[in-house]
């Protein structure tokens, strides 16, 4: 005769009746799977179809934003997008790398789909710190940005931009550094002259590596040196500027000892 049960063995065996489905469930049938699986792949048939077989979702509209001296329409007509195709199938990359390359004044630009029906291009146009003479050709000049990129020809001095002048067609310099590691060393000058200076920076002038200077447009001078300790030449010629304004001439080469003289 068996005894009382333990709890333990009462657990054990109400485990064991649990393990099953539960009374009235059953398990989808081959039938039911088949079902589903076509439903699945009608759907995905159909999402596919409004992707790329519908009109619901084809490329209308361009929209161009960013520009300052490009215009939209320039823009529109270099960037090729294909009108009337389905918009999940635009290669953006290849419009972006044929902006980039057919129009170097554009420094970085983005393409993106706008639902259902669009194409944004927002683009960012380089900024000229100097402009070069192009000794080939005249009366022209090259755009040269920050990064001492020439992006653009132009046959007047944009207002503001100084002109790069280097001394003679061989600079001493450019033997050992080449005329483009002067002309990006004039650029990074560029970019550190006081703002109140930069506005009135008419010509910036490179002898060699270490013998950059500025020409003003009230005849002043400024003798930089080079491109290093940008920063500190700058706040020096604030001060200095300050402290002797009826100077004509100031060099900041050497920032922990300037010097002004004329008046």
């Amino acid at each position: 005769m068996a005894g009382p049960m333990t709890g333990a063995e009462r657990g054990a065996q109400e485990g064991d009746l649990g393990a099953g489905p539960p009374p009235g469930r059953r398990l989808p049938g081959p039938r039911t799977l088949v079902l589903l699986a076509v439903a699945l792949a009608l759907v995905a048939g159909g999402c596919v179809w409004v992707l790329y077989g519908s009109q619901w979702l084809r490329t209308e509209d361009v929209s161009v934003s960013g520009t300052r001296v490009l215009t939209p329409e320039r823009v529109r007509e270099v960037a090729d997008v294909p009108l009337g195709a389905p918009l999940i199938s635009v290669d953006t990359d290849a419009i972006e790398a044929r902006l980039r390359q057919k129009l170097p004044r554009i420094d970085a630009v983005e393409v993106d789909r706008s639902w259902p029906h669009g194409i944004d291009l927002k683009v960012t146009e380089r900024t000229a710190v100097l402009i070069v003479e192009k000794a080939e050709n005249g009366g022209k000049y090259a755009e040269v940005d920050a990064k001492g990129v020439r992006f653009a020809t132009v046959s007047r001095v944009p207002k503001g931009v100084p002109v790069l002048e280097l001394a003679d067609s061989r600079p001493s310099g450019a033997r050992r550094f080449g005329a483009d590691r002067l002309v990006r060393e004039a650029v990074r000058v560029a970019g550190d002259i006081p703002d109140a200076v930069a506005g009135e920076t008419q010509v910036v002038k490179v002898r060699s590596y270490d013998s950059i200077s500025l020409e003003l447009r009230d005849g002043r001078t400024v003798l930089w040196g080079s491109g290093e300790k940008g920063r500190a030449k700058a706040r020096t010629l604030t001060a200095l500027m300050k402290a002797a304004s009826g100077a004509r001439h100031f060099d900041v080469s050497v920032p922990t000892a300037p010097a002004s003289s004329g008046s």
